[in-house]
């Protein structure tokens, strides 16, 4: 063991060797600013990277290698950029701000081409949109390629969307209108194509342990005994053999997810220094806000079920600390689908805080929320959420009801024994009913990718037709309709009110139904969730404005929610949600209190019947404070506040 002197005497020696560097590089202003961002950094770092690779080196020369790294990052920023770091360095809590909203979109099939999508921009402020999330666009490998998360180059925008230069435009145009760019960064593998595999395969020195190979199947069928297959239909367990692997002799390569997609080999360090360079790079595009997608898989350990290791933790935590060192204004989001207890300490929820994501999905509300609407009831989501571990103060939730993927049901055994449930039964009740197969139900999803052996699936599905839009559309149903759309709404006014940064995917707003058209594309018929990636339809939303219209209902709520929302201070980040029970299990109620405003108090009835909350147990609240009703003033009976069927009711202080 090293011992304790390594913390701040190995940070001095670093910071000692940089100084003159830092000042020649950046001049006295800029070399000011970033030695005091590494005093405040560097011991984050150093901890990250001791715990890592302590064991097998001395990490001081590591660190300062990294800090270079940053260094010459920070050199080459634009003046525009530095200007942004300034400001949110005063703010650095400026996402958690009320104004903050999201808007996610596949770029072609939102616009096209990249150059198209300034065009655009006033749709999105109509909406509210400050931040905008395009999906991956980085040069994929040709053919199949997992819709686009199979990178060959980090530093190339897909010829198909347009060039690098575009996307400098379009962060630029952006910008001008405040609002944040997001785009997908894929941590956990490459394309076999990219020119790292290459070079590995190759026996190029430069790439030396960038991937893992096995000469046999002994280690790969011990790995696979704990480790879930995630695509186990078409691409069972994590290893795919290459003929060209190991030096031409032939080895069984590591691919979590597609035989294409080869993951990267984080225990050697200069891994994680390329993709740092890589991250880096981009910010200096002007992005500003960074998806990191399949952090949980990205340290592998025999016996375990291969994600969420301490290691990946600590990957997060020296990647935050570099790209903050050189770019403040960038900020990172964890693509961390997994359990409740699991996926609060990607925003740094650990024993001892640790930055490591300023955003993170919130996976576990979107289940719920779709699990109450199936079963018109909502106990099952207050327990559940309210035994979430709260969150870092100087971090947020992204809220959503649907995005580009499959719903998976994160429905814990724990949560489901509570109320008396089998959890294996619910689950496989949910995929029942999503898909269309359970008697009764509304919705026209598909399951996706179904595992006969333990039957396992997930759904694939837009909002509008797992709402019961889509059915009631086609069939000519207008109470079917009606139904659907105030479950649409529904769904929004938890999302948007439940306290983060809401995030809406793109065709929600327009309650755009299943696109079929993938079926008749040789490259991606295979895989159902494109059914959920729709083209936008621009015809639809050119009836956004007319009350009359399915597009216009849907349309103005949203942007009622939106323009509701960002008058409540109690909604912005860092303020602590509370689930509260009503009396009612069929609605499920929250509180939202912010130290510097009063309280705000959620009401959403699941059931297609009248339901209702005490009025003792909203904290003072009553109908005279409602500032947003599904169905206009609240009714009271006695001492109980009355929901209509499939209604919701925000009710604030002033």
């Amino acid at each position: 063991m090293r011992g304790r002197s390594w913390d701040r005497v190995g940070c001095d020696v670093v910071q000692q060797q940089l100084a003159a560097d830092v000042l020649t590089a950046l001049g006295r202003s800029e070399g000011t600013a970033f030695l005091s961002r590494l005093d405040l950094r560097l011991p984050d770092l150093r901890a990250a990277l001791e715990s890592v690779y302590g064991e097998k080196m001395d990490v001081t020369g590591l660190c300062e290698r990294a800090v270079r790294c940053a260094l010459a990052a920070a050199a080459e920023r634009p003046e525009e950029l530095q200007l942004l770091d300034r400001r949110r360095e005063v703010d650095p809590e400026w996402f958690q701000r009320l104004p903050v909203q999201g808007y996610v979109c596949y770029t072609e099939r939102f616009c096209g081409r990249l150059a198209d999508l300034p065009e655009r921009v006033d749709y999105l402020a109509e909406l509210g949109i400050t931040y905008l999330h395009l999906m991956p666009l980085l040069q994929p490998r040709l053919g199949e390629n997992d819709g686009g998360y199979a990178v060959t180059d980090y530093r190339a925008v897909d010829p198909r969307l347009g060039t690098m230069r575009d996307l400098e435009e379009v962060a630029t145009a952006l910008r001008t209108r405040d609002m944040s760019l997001c785009i997908d960064v894929v941590l956990n593998h490459t394309a076999r194509e990219h020119q790292w595999a290459q070079g590995w395969l190759a026996g190029d020195p430069a790439y030396s342990d960038f991937y893992t190979a096995f000469p046999d199947r002994t280690m790969p069928d011990a790995y696979d005994a704990t480790t879930p297959s995630v695509f186990p239909d078409r691409a069972p367990g994590s290893f795919t053999w290459v003929d060209a692997a190991l030096d031409g002799a032939g080895g069984w390569v590591w691919t979590t997810f597609w035989p294409y997609q080869w993951d990267l080999n984080y225990a050697n360090p200069d891994v994680l220094l390329a993709m740092l360079g890589e991250v880096l790079w981009l910010a200096n595009r002007g992005i500003e806000i960074f998806r990191m997608d399949a952090v949980p898989f990205l340290w592998k350990r025999l016996g375990t079920n291969g994600m969420n290791q301490p290691e990946a933790h600590s990957i997060m935590q020296a990647l935050n600390a570099l790209v903050r060192l050189a770019a403040p204004a960038t900020i990172f989001k964890a693509e961390a689908i997994v359990s409740p207890e699991d996926l609060v300490p990607y925003l740094g929820g650990h024993d001892r805080y640790r930055p490591e994501c300023e955003l993170a999905y919130h996976n576990q509300l979107m289940v719920m929320l779709w699990s109450s609407l199936a079963t018109k009831d909502a106990e099952l989501a207050r327990r559940a959420l309210g035994r979430m571990d709260p969150i870092p103060p100087g971090t947020s939730w992204v809220t959503y009801v649907r995005c580009h993927d499959d719903i998976g049901w994160a429905v814990s055994d724990t949560d489901a024994a509570s109320l008396g449930w089998n959890g294996y039964t619910h689950r496989r009740f949910l995929n029942d009913f999503y898909s269309g197969r359970y008697d009764g139900s509304f919705a026209r999803g598909a399951l996706f990718q179904p595992n006969d052996i333990n039957g396992d699936a997930r759904i694939s599905g837009t909002t509008a037709a797992l709402c019961g839009i889509e059915d009631a559309f086609d069939t000519g149903d207008t109470a079917g309709l009606e139904r659907g759309v105030r479950r649409l709404v529904l769904l929004y006014s938890v999302m948007y009110a439940f306290g983060g940064v809401p995030l809406l995917y793109m065709g929600d707003e327009l309650a755009l139904r299943n696109d079929r058209t993938y079926l008749a594309d040789p490259a991606l018929w295979a895989d159902n969730r494109w059914m959920h990636r729709p083209w936008m339809d621009w015809p639809a939303a050119e009836r956004r404005l007319d009350p009359a219209t399915l597009e216009g209902r849907v349309f103005g709520w949203l942007q009622r929610l939106g323009s509701a929302r960002r008058g409540v201070p109690a909604l912005r980040g860092g303020a602590d949600t509370a689930l509260l029970d009503v009396g009612d299990s069929r609605v499920l109620a929250w509180r939202r209190r912010h130290p510097r405003t009063g309280s705000f108090v959620g009401l959403a009835n699941f059931a297609e019947d009248e339901a209702g909350a005490d009025l003792g147990a909203l904290g003072g609240l009553g109908r005279d404070d409602a500032i947003l009703c599904s169905d206009g003033a609240l009714a009271v009976y006695d001492t109980w506040l009355r929901l209509p069927p499939l209604s919701f009711a925000w009710l604030a202080e002033p």
